[in-house]
């Protein structure tokens, strides 16, 4: 979870030796499903608000909310159409915001301690309900949502929503939660730092001091309705480990770490027997959603609960629910392995790996080499096929955006690989399929090239294709009706593409005029043949003859191809010979054969 802007420093990599003479890589971890999965994670807040004042720091009733019920079955059937396969419903859970719900029974958070007047949806405040910005009828909204994930079950889409089991808001209050039930630290002992049956950690003889400073955009940041006022008597430690009463801002400060078991002051000692209650308590939450016909979970920032928990929540959840599929925000790729394995996790994020990787080719990063993914395919030999990839998220910068690559066209090489890459999943951002550039400071979010998660805001590239509900992109450029093709093109060619899905890989390396910013590779079946060619130069062209290795050079010498992107046909009369490619700067090309 960077979602509160702060990166998590885990850079510890394999080292693996690339003495290798020719890098074909079996791809051993096959895909167990019948299709790639690719996904299209949408906050659902920004998805369908039509209104544009866009005013900094503007409450609901200035900026708008999108509603569950704006995303109809036009909006679903343009996705599927576009290739999409799941889609992420982010910000469904009930979190902390400053908008007063109280006239609805929902108790009002303190303002102290929200960032923005939305507030962040991994601030949860209620894990039994959603949240009341997204209901056109606030008393009907958790039926709102389900007739949501009934819709998108009809457009034979399947739901994915975030679990978030690390931290909760700090004014957590459930007030949805089934009979019996109760809330987290309810009877906690708040006279000790650490206790076996707590579900909190605290400090002692200590008070909770409201953070101050400056938002992620590094604009002073202080909404009207913050008085500092707040009260936590016995502070609690903060989400990201911060084991302290005075945490930053720029901490998730607005959070509350949970016991999993682990005595942070005692060199992380492990109590997991018996089970502690943190832990029934999420396995039940994971079982309400799943009976509620949700199809998978995207575990915020998994590696901040041990491992142990997931080995036993996960198959509790599949007893119920064999189907749901759990997905892992993973950051050490010394815990990969593990967390594949011991926990049980279906999927992981590839972001400290392939995403770091093509976003340093796509932005010409003086330290960029291709050379950095051929290590990673090495490296993930053995489960390539597991890791999630993506060039955006609610997390990270906009492509368009100034700080990233400012042209939404320069993100073509690095998507093509992105989707081809693996048999595993792939996932876009709502709006990167327009060049949405996530301009403007919507308040706690600033001026910080992302599309803000913590405030009420329009996002106007993407509105242009909702175009006031009719999701026909009425109102997009030609130019970025182009580029969603682009997007609708490989989405759907790699999702369906039986060498893509389980193909074997064959990088292939020391091609003729191949420099740090040329990548290829060799996707194949016994009856089906992707070359994968991509140019992040942006200056010049690349016009060369690529080689086949000759164990899977056909024995005729003639050879018709398909350029996938294009739809051109040309034939090779001696493929021995090699074929001869022409991809344009920032280009790639996808030849099926």
């Amino acid at each position: 979870m960077v979602n509160h802007r702060l990166i998590i420093p885990f850079l510890c990599f394999f080292i693996i030796s690339c003495g290798i003479q020719k890098p074909v890589i079996d791809v051993s971890t096959k895909n167990d499903k019948s299709d790639k999965l690719v996904i299209y994670q949408m906050m659902v807040r920004l998805f369908g608000n039509k209104q544009t004042l866009n005013k900094t720091n503007g409450t609901i009733s200035e900026n708008g909310s999108g509603k569950f019920n704006d995303i109809d079955e036009k909006a679903l059937v343009e996705l599927k159409k576009m290739g999409i396969s799941h889609v992420w419903y982010t910000g469904i859970i009930e979190h902390a915001t400053v908008t007063d719900y109280t006239a609805y029974g929902i108790k009002q958070d303190d303002p102290d301690i929200v960032k923005g007047l939305a507030g962040s949806p991994y601030a949860i405040k209620d894990y039994y309900d959603v949240d009341p910005d997204l209901a056109v009828n606030v008393q009907n909204k958790l039926d709102e949502f389900e007739a949501l994930v009934k819709r998108t079950h009809e457009q034979e889409l399947k739901v994915l929503i975030d679990f978030v089991p690390n931290h909760v808001a700090r004014t957590y209050n459930s007030d949805a939660k089934p009979e019996g039930v109760e809330d987290f630290g309810a009877n906690d002992l708040k006279t000790e730092s650490f206790n076996l049956k707590n579900d909190f950690y605290y400090i002692p003889g200590k008070k909770f001091i409201v953070p101050i400073g400056t938002n992620p955009g590094g604009d002073s940041f202080k909404h009207p309705m913050k008085d500092m006022f707040f009260d936590e008597p016995i502070a609690r430690a903060t989400g990201n480990n911060v084991f302290s009463e005075n945490p930053s801002l720029n901490d998730w400060s607005e959070t509350i770490k949970l016991n999993y078991g682990l005595d942070y002051s005692n060199k992380e000692k492990k109590y997991f027997d018996p089970i502690p209650p943190v832990w029934l308590k999420m396995r039940d939450i994971l079982i309400y959603w799943a009976q509620k016909d949700v199809d998978g979970f995207r575990c915020d920032v998994a590696e901040m609960v041990p491992v142990e928990f997931w080995a036993w929540v996960i198959p509790e959840v599949k007893r119920v629910k064999p189907d749901v599929i759990f997905i892992a925000e993973s950051y050490d790729p010394s815990s990969y392995h593990k967390f594949l394995s011991t926990g049980q996790f279906d999927y992981l994020y590839d972001k400290v790996g392939v995403y770091d990787a093509l976003k340093r080719l796509i932005r010409q990063d003086p330290k960029a080499d291709v050379n950095d993914l051929s290590q990673l395919t090495i490296e993930q030999d053995s489960f390539r096929d597991k890791m999630l990839l993506f060039l955006e998220n609610h997390d990270e910068e906009r492509i368009s955006s100034a700080g990233f690559a400012a042209n939404p066209w320069h993100a073509v090489p690095a998507m093509v690989v992105s989707a081809t890459l693996s048999g595993g999943p792939v996932m876009i951002y709502f709006g990167q399929e327009v060049g949405e550039p996530g301009l403007g400071n919507e308040g706690f979010g600033g001026e910080d090239n992302r599309t803000t998660i913590f405030d009420y805001w329009g996002v106007p590239e993407h509105q242009k294709w909702m175009n006031d509900g009719l999701f026909d992109g009425g109102k997009l450029s030609v130019d970025q009706k182009k580029l969603r093709e682009f997007y609708s093109t490989i989405l759907n060619f790699s999702s369906t593409n039986e060498a893509i899905i389980d193909g074997k890989f064959i990088e292939l390396k020391n091609q003729q005029g191949f420099k740090k910013d040329h990548y290829s590779f060799l996707r194949y079946t016994s009856s089906e043949r992707v070359l994968v060619v991509s140019n992040f130069n942006k200056d010049s062209a690349l016009k060369t003859i690529i080689n086949l290795p000759s164990e899977i050079i056909h024995p005729r010498k003639k050879l018709k191809l398909t350029n996938v992107l294009t739809g051109e046909k040309f034939t090779v009369n001696n493929v021995q010979l090699g074929i001869p490619v022409d991809v344009p700067a920032m280009g790639a090309w996808i030849l099926k054969f």
